[in-house]
This record gives C-alpha cells, sequence and structure tokens, in this order.
C-alpha cells in the first residue's frame, strides 16, 4: 500500500492533542482534588496492574509476530495493545480523581528502588506517549520505513512503562489501606 500523509497528517494532529490533555489530566489530579462517586473504586489498582500485564505481553507478541513476517497478527496485537492502555487510562484517571492518594509505607533501601521505579515509569510514560501515538499512526497509514525506524526506539521504553506499571502495584499493594 501506499503511504496516506493526508491521513497520518491528521492522525499526528489527534495524537499531539490526546498527548496533551492526557498530560493535562495527569497534572491536574493533585492530592487535595478528589470527587466523590458512589461506587467502590479499590478494585482499580489491581485490575490496571492486570490490563498493564497483558498490554505487555500483546506488545512482546506484536514484536514477535512482526519479526515472522505475519503483518496481520501483528497489527491485531498492536490494536490490543492500543486497546489495553486505553482502557488502562481510563480507569486509572477515574480512580486518581475520586481516591486519595497511597503514600508508599515500606522503610529501608526498598524505599529508594520503589521511587525510583515510580518515577522512571512515570516520566518515561508521559514522555512517550507522543511518540507511542506517532509510531501507531505511521504505521496505519502504511508508512513503514518511518514506522519501523520509530517503533525500534520507543518499543523498549514502552515495555518498560508497560511493566513497571504492575511493579508499581505490587510493591504499593501493602500500603493501600483497603
Amino acid at each position: 500500500m501506499e503511504v496516506n500523509h493526508k491521513l497520518r497528517k491528521n492522525l499526528d494532529r489527534v495524537a499531539y492533542v490526546i498527548s496533551v490533555a492526557v498530560i493535562a489530566l495527569v497534572i491536574y489530579m493533585r492530592p487535595e482534588q478528589r470527587y466523590s462517586v458512589d461506587f467502590d473504586t479499590s478494585w482499580m489498582p489491581g485490575f490496571n496492574a492486570l490490563v498493564n500485564s497483558i498490554a505487555a505481553i500483546c506488545l512482546v507478541l506484536a514484536v514477535y509476530f512482526i519479526k515472522k513476517g505475519k503483518i496481520i497478527a501483528h497489527r491485531n496485537m498492536i490494536f490490543l495493545t492500543m486497546l489495553f492502555s486505553l482502557l488502562f487510562l481510563l480507569t486509572y484517571v477515574v480512580y486518581h480523581f475520586t481516591t486519595p492518594e497511597t503514600k508508599y509505607c515500606m522503610e529501608g533501601p526498598i524505599r529508594s528502588v520503589y521511587f525510583f521505579i515510580l518515577i522512571t515509569h512515570i516520566v518515561l510514560a508521559g514522555l512517550s506517549l507522543p511518540f507511542i501515538l506517532l509510531t501507531f499512526n505511521r504505521g496505519i497509514s502504511f508508512d513503514k520505513p518511518k514506522h519501523k525506524r520509530m517503533a525500534r526506539w520507543i518499543f523498549p521504553i514502552w515495555l518498560y512503562v508497560l511493566v513497571t506499571g504492575p511493579v508499581v502495584y505490587l510493591m504499593l499493594k501493602p500500603c493501600y489501606q483497603f
């Protein structure tokens, strides 16, 4: 297929808008700013860790399939990764807008490890989002050379973010007050 430049340009605009909106939402989540809801949100952190884990598996499978030349399977796994990432984002935002912040409760060297993982996870998640979306756009607009070039360096960052999310959850789990 031929590269669809018009489609890619429009999709890139959408990617920039989404990236700015998501980053603005995350910045807006202040500990003192919580909204009351009439449903239990205590299941969301575990659900988010599960969804991130599934997204990580789908991403690894996407790379496996493309290396085997199975383009349709690769595309399907990328779509699933994007879907699970969107589901994560929606529940993450709801949880953090409605639930008091959980402070890390452990002491000693593990505390430094936790904050290192948490900070790198947050920073890389925010910085990688526009590049993930732009790489996706290159793929669905059939710009294979640019897609491949971008995917080579965004893949390990995205995978790190997807894996460290559940790690942060598991490290924080003993501190939840549910």
